[in-house]
């Protein structure tokens, strides 16, 4: 397990966020839920316990989109700007932070891809591609 610090905050910086604690979960989830609820090919998520996580601002501003029939599985975001946000599971087991809206590096990196057999073909492949600084020009 590591020890982390984050904080982090939504794309128009009104809420934020703090996270100090153990974690020793952090992954590439490939579900079919985490691809549509992010419009990517897979969720990057750090999971912790619920009580080292705490909102800073903005906690007012966050809605919630809870999946039918769905245990353990909803959308929290910004009503401003859409912005995924962390979520507490309903039973309070963990806390799970996007980790695209983290504000500074949390000093781990992720340890697995889950639910790959659901990985879409066109997902995170073994093969390697071009890489750019900036976006590229023709």
């Amino acid at each position: 397990m590591s020890k982390i610090k984050v904080s982090g905050s939504c794309l128009c910086g009104s809420i934020t966020y703090t996270a100090t604690g153990q974690s020793n979960k952090f992954w590439h989830c490939h579900c079919s839920r985490c691809r549509k609820a992010t419009g990517t090919g897979h969720a990057t998520n750090i999971l912790m316990r619920p009580e080292s996580f705490a909102w800073t601002t903005g906690e007012t501003l966050l809605k919630s989109y809870e999946v039918p029939g769905a245990k353990l599985f909803r959308t929290v975001f910004c009503s401003i700007c859409g912005s995924p946000m962390p979520r507490v599971a309903p039973d309070a087991s963990f806390a799970l932070i996007p980790a695209g809206s983290l504000d500074n590096d949390p000093g781990i990196r992720p340890t697995g891809r889950i639910y790959q057999d659901s990985r879409a073909d066109w997902s995170c492949d073994d093969t390697q591609l071009p890489l750019y600084a900036t976006y590229p020009q023709k």
